[in-house]
């Protein structure tokens, strides 16, 4: 059973307040892209086996795809076994939640493979144990996330807009960026229900207009090369540019497609993470 991974990007991102549990409230909304890797399942006798293409990522009960056959098969008391093979091609810790739609894919494969007939809320309650980006990955196309990024709500659709992506070559941690951040040092917060309002009017302009991440505040401090991403990008004719999640990865939206393919062809020249791509 093969199954496509698809990355995320995020049009704004607000951190609300810092909860008493640690964790934060969040208000943002993500937009799938065409960019995936391909997962394969296929049955074997027992256990688990974790196969990838990109020798950097972890292939034993660290590998958030684990976890998940560990829950499923623990919950369903399920004695088979899996091997799962990555085909790699989303950047690593690049805030595209590249690992989390791996594993929101291995959910929904096994659950089709041991016939186990969950619906897609039961799977995204499975995602949650798992991570904060799972049950979106689950879900796909354009939310808003609320609360830790739990409460999902599906808004309109806003597809087949061309996108650049260029992740620098340094690997930034969420949970660092979130440790790190002083909501006093914020000075802009997204209008989410404005960039809603324009991503249903699928008005490219005002949802490039609306693009604001808070996390920015810490990340580009700490690596000024994601500004300087962003700053080409406009002067190359992005409409808008934005780091996507806690980065580094940096986006630009165009509407025009030469000049989107012109912005790739210059920044493949000093970094090796670009693409051109659109959203789904």
């Amino acid at each position: 059973m093969k199954l496509e991974a698809y990355a995320k990007i995020n049009l704004s991102l607000d951190v609300l307040r810092k909860r008493e549990d640690g964790y934060h409230e969040v208000n943002m909304i993500m937009n799938q892209i065409d960019l995936k890797d391909e997962v394969t399942l296929t049955e074997i006798k027992s256990s688990i086996r974790i196969e990838c293409t990109n020798p950097k990522v972890p292939t034993d009960s660290s590998n958030l795809v684990h976890k998940a056959y560990s829950i499923i098969t623990d919950k369903f008391n399920i004695k088979r076994g899996v091997k799962i093979k990555i085909n790699k091609k989303i950047p690593m810790a690049a805030g595209l939640a590249g690992g989390s739609s791996d594993c929101a894919q291995t959910i929904i494969g096994l659950n089709k493979l041991w016939d186990l007939n969950l619906n897609q809320i039961e799977l995204m309650d499975i995602g949650a144990k798992i991570g904060a980006d799972i049950p979106y990955c689950i879900m796909g196309g354009t939310a808003l996330a609320e609360g830790i990024g739990d409460k999902l709500t599906q808004i309109s659709d806003f597809s087949d807009k061309y996108i650049l992506i260029v992740k620098p070559n340094i690997d930034v941690s969420t949970s660092d960026v979130y440790k790190n951040l002083n909501l006093n040092d914020v000075k802009n917060h997204p209008d989410t229900e404005s960039m809603i309002r324009a991503i249903h009017d699928d008005n490219i302009y005002k949802v490039a207009n609306n693009m604001i991440n808070v996390l920015e505040v810490v990340t580009m401090k700490k690596y000024p090369i994601i500004e300087d991403i962003k700053k080409k990008m406009i002067d190359k004719g992005a409409l808008g540019s934005l780091m996507s999640g806690s980065g580094p990865t940096v986006f630009g939206i165009f509407d025009d497609y030469e000049k989107g393919r012109d912005c790739e062809l210059w920044f493949k020249k000093i970094i090796k993470d670009v693409l051109f791509t659109k959203t789904i």
